[in-house]
């Protein structure tokens, strides 16, 4: 037992009158995100300052409903990052998936789904523009959910564009 009560005194929770202040008008307004006031119920908690409770970790479990990682997390963070680094959410350092088109790719294939069809065709389809655009080396690769998103980002269909038809046109027929 004596063991655990070492391994979690490890990260101390000292927090200022200011600090505790802040956490408990956040909890109090209740407009935060769900973690958000869970990582301020668990710092005021497991507060060792003559303010604060001091509950142990097990304690604090036990009464937010939390794991034990959790506790640990925040009271890491806290210790580590400062204050703020608990409160706000970690920003990624790169997107989750690279971009496949930039502004110099997609206005290539805007151009591609302008031009005419291929011979035997009557316009550019999905697969047709995955297809041409891996063909033409102007991506290495290419889904034809990307070309659609793509495209649709820029507002342009080939199919109304094939048919003559405006953004407004189409709105107007539905």
């Amino acid at each position: 037992m004596a063991a655990k009560e070492i391994l979690v005194k490890k990260y101390v929770v000292r927090l200022s009158g200011e600090e505790r202040e802040q956490l408990e008008m956040l909890i109090r307004k209740g407009k935060s995100p769900a973690g958000r006031i869970l990582k301020a119920r668990i710092l005021l908690k497991a507060d060792v300052s003559e303010a604060g409770q001091g509950w142990s970790d097990n304690r604090i479990i036990e009464a937010l409903e939390t794991s034990v990682s959790m506790v640990y997390r925040v009271r890491k963070q806290l210790v580590e990052e400062g204050f703020e680094a608990v409160l706000s959410r970690k920003q990624r350092a790169t997107p989750a998936v690279a971009r496949i088109f930039d502004g110099e790719k997609e206005a290539k294939l805007i151009a591609l789904a302008c031009s005419k069809p291929p011979k035997g065709r009557v316009r550019w389809t999905l697969r047709l523009l995955e297809n041409k655009v891996v063909e033409l080396g102007i991506v290495d690769r290419a889904s034809d959910s990307t070309i659609g998103r793509a495209l649709k980002k820029t507002s342009f269909s080939p199919i109304a564009a094939s048919a003559g038809l405006s953004r407004r046109r189409r709105a107007a027929r539905s």
